[in-house]
């Protein structure tokens, strides 16, 4: 008998093992060294549970058809624009009005303003919709502008509904608003897909103007509440071209939320460098793990400053030893991140790359309070800002978006919202681990791509 059971226990291990082989090989899933091992050793030990797993949360990339087609352009002169260029992203194209929003309270303001300047159309994607004040009033106002003729429509991550509370969507619903859920986790699963979350926020108003960056809409994320203090933020808004790109890519995610046929990709040409920005679209949905590659590259060009601010640090390994190389080199690498996280987990695993950092000669640098933001300026001419963290899970499974700023006003801009957050930080100081505290790192730094 026992020998039977383990002849079955064998072939269902060799089975499993297969599985994973032959749908990473036919689905060309490329995955990260870390998850890979992590996949095998679970299959191998634990297959009965491994399998399950496996075929839930296992595929990382869906590629698909571009949201936005690339016509012919000469080539930059900007080597990060012509990388993502060549990663499939848009050219940069023109905006106007550019407003890097100060605190919760503008951005609040802002967001007020892009929907109700909505005459015919109000897309919004978002992670979270807070059963809270906030999360109300927003509800209040797409239902507004749905009765008065407009198409709303609500793009929310179906895992991050119930984060936010599990905000009633009959009520949206009623009045008017048209809402999909991303992937609900609750739903049949279909290709692994349940795993993948879209991170992505963005508020467009007519197809011309667009509100965007890291900020959920729940009211930690702007000025708090009775229960719920105010989170530090980064958002900003804009019009022009850029907004026209950021609702085909949420066309395209409308589109697959609901199991739809894509509609037909967007055109566009490339502007001036000088007045332009660029979408960066990373996640399932893209061949390449385009904000990572960017944020590597950046790293190995960089020649003054690289600063980042996030609320997560936990690198892999080739984005930490870009970065250690870039101050070695005497590139300024500073970090700004929040003393204490919401995520404890992640504040213990960062530990670990932020000593290698230290000891590159890197500056880190910690606020008082939760830093939500996320922020990437290299030298003078290249600022990176939306919703991706710099951690595995943004960087290689969430659906995120970035957009990358090439103007020199722009980037000041940014730099100069960066230097307020910087005030009143400590400076963090590395300390050897002790024995026990290096293994819990270790083994913390195993969830990575959950974290």
């Amino acid at each position: 008998m026992l020998s039977t059971w383990l002849s079955l226990h064998g072939v269902f291990t060799l089975f499993s093992l297969l599985v994973y082989v032959l749908m990473s090989h036919t689905l060309h899933q490329r995955r990260h060294p870390s998850a890979a091992i992590g996949w095998v050793m679970l299959l191998g030990l634990l297959p009965y549970l491994g399998l399950p797993l496996y075929l839930l949360f296992g595929t990382r990339k869906l590629t698909r058809q571009r949201a936005v087609r690339v016509l012919p352009t000469v080539p930059h002169r900007n080597t990060l624009a012509a990388l993502a260029a060549a990663l499939g992203q848009p050219p940069p194209v023109a905006y106007e009005a550019l407003a890097v929003h100060a605190d919760g309270a503008a951005a609040r303001t802002a967001l007020w303003a892009a929907i109700d300047r909505a005459t015919h159309s109000l897309d919004v994607s978002t992670f979270i919709l807070g059963r809270d004040g906030l999360g109300d009033a927003v509800v209040a106002r797409l239902i507004a502008r749905a009765r008065a003729g407009v198409r709303v429509r609500v793009l929310l991550d179906g895992m991050g509904r119930y984060l936010g509370g599990h905000v009633d969507l009959g009520v949206l619903g009623a009045g008017g608003v048209q809402v999909r859920l991303f992937v609900p986790p609750l739903h049949s699963p279909l290709r692994g897909r349940t795993n993948l979350r879209n991170h992505r926020k963005l508020v467009i108003a007519d197809d011309q103007f667009l509100w965007c960056g890291g900020r959920n809409l729940a009211a930690e994320y702007f000025v708090g509440d009775q229960n719920k203090p105010a989170w530090h933020d980064l958002s900003f808004d804009l019009s022009g071209t850029l907004a026209q790109q950021a609702s085909a890519l949420f066309a395209h995610d409308w589109a697959f939320a609901g199991d739809e046929p894509y509609p037909a990709a967007f055109e566009t040409r490339q502007s001036d460098l000088s007045s332009g920005a660029q979408l960066i679209a990373s996640g399932p949905d893209q061949r390449d793990d385009t904000v990572y590659a960017l944020l590597i590259s950046a790293c190995y060009r960089a020649e003054q400053r690289i600063q980042i601010a996030t609320p997560y640090f936990v690198p892999d390994d080739a984005l930490l030893i870009a970065l250690a190389l870039a101050a070695r080199r005497g590139v300024t690498v500073e970090l700004l991140l929040p003393a204490h996280s919401n995520h404890h987990l992640a504040d213990w695993a960062r530990h670990r790359a932020l000593r290698t950092l230290v000891e590159a000669g890197a500056r880190v640098r910690l606020v008082p309070h939760m830093l939500h933001a996320k922020l990437i300026i290299v030298d003078a001419d290249w600022a990176l800002a939306g919703s991706a963290n710099l951690d595995s899970r943004s960087l290689f499974l969430n659906y995120e978006l970035m957009v990358a700023f090439h103007a020199p006003d722009a980037v000041t801009a940014f730099a100069d919202w960066y230097q307020h957050e910087s005030i009143n930080t400590q400076t963090y100081v590395s300390h050897p681990p002790g024995l026990w505290r290096d293994l819990g790192e270790g083994l913390v730094l195993w969830l990575a791509f959950q974290l």
